[in-house]
């Protein structure tokens, strides 16, 4: 079953300081076609910033983006991965949090964001994998 570092696209990576208000978080996001930024102080992952935010605690609490910090409004309860954990793990880490990004560490080091889109392409080729092997095992017999 593959790691989540064999998973992990490199380049992929969205980030902002913490004191980054929350206009420059969106532009961000919309320049790079994401639904997620991480949070850092420095280089210490923090939180998340993601649409859900926006919504939830800028806009419908009727904050100025423009004069938001990120760590304000950003989620700090964060469910995190190790690189070295197994896609499936991954995704019911995921589906038990009620996400849809995955940050992913290695020795407190933010590497990666997986979202579950990621993690489902590579279900779907591991399961096609199985399906092939069992039909050629079945009819060969």
């Amino acid at each position: 079953m593959k790691k989540l570092r064999e998973i992990m696209r490199h380049g992929f990576l969205f980030v902002v300081q913490r004191q980054t208000q929350v206009t420059e978080a969106v532009r961000v996001m919309a320049e790079n076609n994401v639904g997620i930024v991480a949070v850092l102080d420095g280089d210490r992952l923090v939180g998340v910033f993601s649409e859900r935010d926006v919504v939830q605690r800028v806009v419908d609490r009727g904050l100025d983006p423009a004069r938001t910090p990120v760590a304000s409004v950003m989620t700090t309860d964060l469910v995190v991965a190790d690189a070295d954990d197994d896609y499936s793990s991954a995704m019911r880490k995921m589906d038990q949090a009620n996400i849809r990004h995955l940050p992913v560490v290695s020795e407190g080091r933010l590497l990666s964001m997986l979202s579950i889109r990621d993690l489902m392409r590579v279900d779907l080729e591991d399961k096609g994998a199985e399906i092939q092997y069992l039909q050629e095992y079945l009819y060969r017999i």
